[in-house]
């Protein structure tokens, strides 16, 4: 298996794997021994990113997979300057201190100083200037904490006006979108709008990449799912038999072939997913060769009838 390559987050001093290793739903669900053991092999494979987002949220039940990230890495004695942690702000929680009592919640829990690379999530108020937004993330900048910051899910409109804020201000904007991005799941990130921004240098993280498993094959998944915009998880679910047919005629898994599609967008700088078992690693890491076998152009065109939110979404995003 080849090395991962690492590609560049917009205009910061980030150099992130082109896969990247997410927490939501799954440290929690693993022996911990093993959870070590995959996170070694990870690293050693040249996986350099770890998003470990805070996802309990008031009147849920509390949720720990963030802090037994943290009893990991240690449990795995992988020094601080060999990885990069992205952490997740949420708008919902910012009042008058700012993002800061989250980050330093976050971490906190985390055990590391600085996040690397902080990403904002979803934008469901409209009482937040962006201006302050900015000037907040500047500020945890100029103190240390943060190092680059992102979104995700923002509409294509108002990155750019971020972007327009911080230039105004001198100051560091947004270089990365985390977008929802899969076989079945294609038209905001490649629409105009953001093609538009990604040929600026904005680059982007693909996200919810398997459908919750839908497209490696579990049209039943038992865990949480993130939203369906556009309301076709139904319709992702029926082309998932088709989605493993391609992969068998390819010699690989359903699983690997939809990673190895995000991969092919010239803007993904690194595609999140997560990993419960050592063998599911594997097969994602494997993706990258899968790209270089079969190529770029020939598994978009090989996969295009499962692009199921054509027309349905609209490109601009939420």
């Amino acid at each position: 298996m080849s090395p991962l390559p690492r590609r560049r987050v917009g205009t910061s001093d980030l150099d992130v794997s082109v896969l990247s290793l997410g927490s939501w739903h799954t440290y929690d669900r693993m022996d911990f021994a093993d959870a070590v053991a995959m996170i070694r092999a990870a690293v050693s494979a040249g996986v350099n990113l770890f998003d470990v987002g805070v996802y309990g949220m008031p009147g849920k039940p509390p949720v720990f997979t963030d802090v037994i990230w943290s009893a990991i890495m240690r449990a795995a004695r992988i020094p601080r300057d060999e990885y990069l942690v992205s952490a997740k702000l949420w708008i919902e929680g910012f009042g008058d201190a700012g993002f800061r009592p989250q980050l330093e919640n976050a971490l906190l829990r985390g055990g590391f100083d600085v996040a690397d690379l902080v990403i904002l999530g979803d934008l469901r108020r409209d009482d937040v200037a962006l201006e302050d937004l900015v000037d907040d993330l500047s500020g945890l900048a100029a103190a240390g904490l943060i190092r680059a910051w992102g979104v995700n899910n923002w509409s294509a409109g108002n990155i750019r006006r971020l972007r327009e804020i911080a230039a105004a201000r001198g100051v560091a904007g947004p270089q990365i979108a985390q977008l929802k991005y899969s076989i079945g799941r294609r038209s905001i990130p490649d629409g105009e709008p953001f093609g538009k921004l990604f040929a600026e240098g904005f680059t982007m993280q693909a996200s919810d990449v398997l459908e919750g498993g839908i497209l490696a094959g579990n049209t039943n998944p038992a865990r949480e799912i993130g939203r369906d915009p556009g309301g076709v998880r139904e319709a992702i679910t029926r082309s998932a038999a088709g989605v493993v047919e391609v992969a068998r005629q390819l010699g690989t898994s359903a699983a690997r072939l939809a990673v190895a599609f995000t991969l092919t967008h010239p803007a993904n700088v690194t595609t999140l997913f997560g990993a419960s078992r050592p063998a599911q690693l594997e097969d994602n890491l494997a993706a990258v060769d899968l790209v270089e076998r079969v190529g770029a152009e020939e598994l978009r065109s090989l996969v295009e009838p499962f692009w199921a939110d054509r027309g349905v979404v609209d490109p601009e995003g939420p």
